[in-house]
């Protein structure tokens, strides 16, 4: 076995196979989510409600809201103010997040958004995955806004960095162990070999009982910045981030 080693500037994480990324606060402003899209999607949600309910996907969100809220008989203007509630409150509801994912996406491909990535994320990116690290995506934002996120960014088309995306329905909720360990299976990757970055604690709290290595971002004016992340190792930018994996020798 050889080892390819991608050195920066504070201590490796040793023997990573895959590294798992956060959106919101980790890669990506999390002012930019909530000044840009969380409005744009607010401005949407009546219209898509009235003239889409059969649609298979808008169906069962609204399904969804109905038993979250215990209002089996929620008409669309009711779902859409539990919606904005939702919305307000900041909560990782995935039936929110479903339709924030339905509009996000159409909005990107109209050419209404486009995403951000914080400056020293994509050359990182490239360079973990010209290693031969494997990128996933592990997010409480649908699917479908992930792909629609890293399809459009202003680097153009990432997605071919990405090897999955996981979200609060696929993989479960962010703070719960299990949610890691379900990721794990499905990428077939041990979990002392997985690499989780995320700003918040619960979230890397949960990642390191599911036998995950992690590391805390931590970028001043995010939320999470001044509570810090509790024991977990930290850096400010990706840059800071080393990654050793191993590989077969040529």
């Amino acid at each position: 076995m050889t080892v390819r080693e991608l050195r920066f500037d504070v201590d490796a994480v040793d023997a990573v196979d895959a590294v798992v990324l956060d959106i919101e606060g980790t890669t990506s402003a999390t002012g930019f989510v909530v000044d840009v899209l969380y409005p744009y999607s607010r401005a949407r949600f009546g219209a898509l409600l009235a003239e889409r309910g059969d649609d298979p996907r808008v169906a069962r969100a609204l399904a969804q809201v109905r038993e979250l809220t215990g209002e089996p008989d929620a008409d669309a203007v009711r779902i859409e103010k539990t919606l904005n509630l939702w919305l307000d409150e900041d909560r990782k509801a995935t039936p929110l997040k479903t339709l924030q994912g339905i509009i996000w996406s159409e909005g990107f491909a109209r050419g209404d958004l486009v995403s951000h990535f914080y400056d020293d994320v994509v050359p990182r990116l490239r360079a973990w995955h010209a290693a031969g690290v494997r990128l996933y995506v592990y997010s409480s934002g649908s699917v479908a806004a992930q792909r629609a996120w890293f399809t459009n960014s202003p680097d153009g088309d990432l997605t071919p960095l990405v090897s999955g995306l996981y979200d609060t329905e696929n993989a479960g909720p962010k703070q719960e162990p299990e949610s890691y360990r379900r990721i794990a299976e499905s990428t077939g990757v041990e979990p002392a070999r997985l690499l989780f970055l995320s700003d918040r604690p619960g979230e890397l709290d949960a990642a390191r009982a599911a036998g995950w290595r992690t590391v805390g971002v931590r970028r001043p004016g995010e939320p999470y910045f001044e509570q810090g992340v509790g024991d977990h190792a930290q850096a400010g930018t990706f840059d800071e981030i080393t990654v050793i994996t191993s590989g077969s020798s040529t």
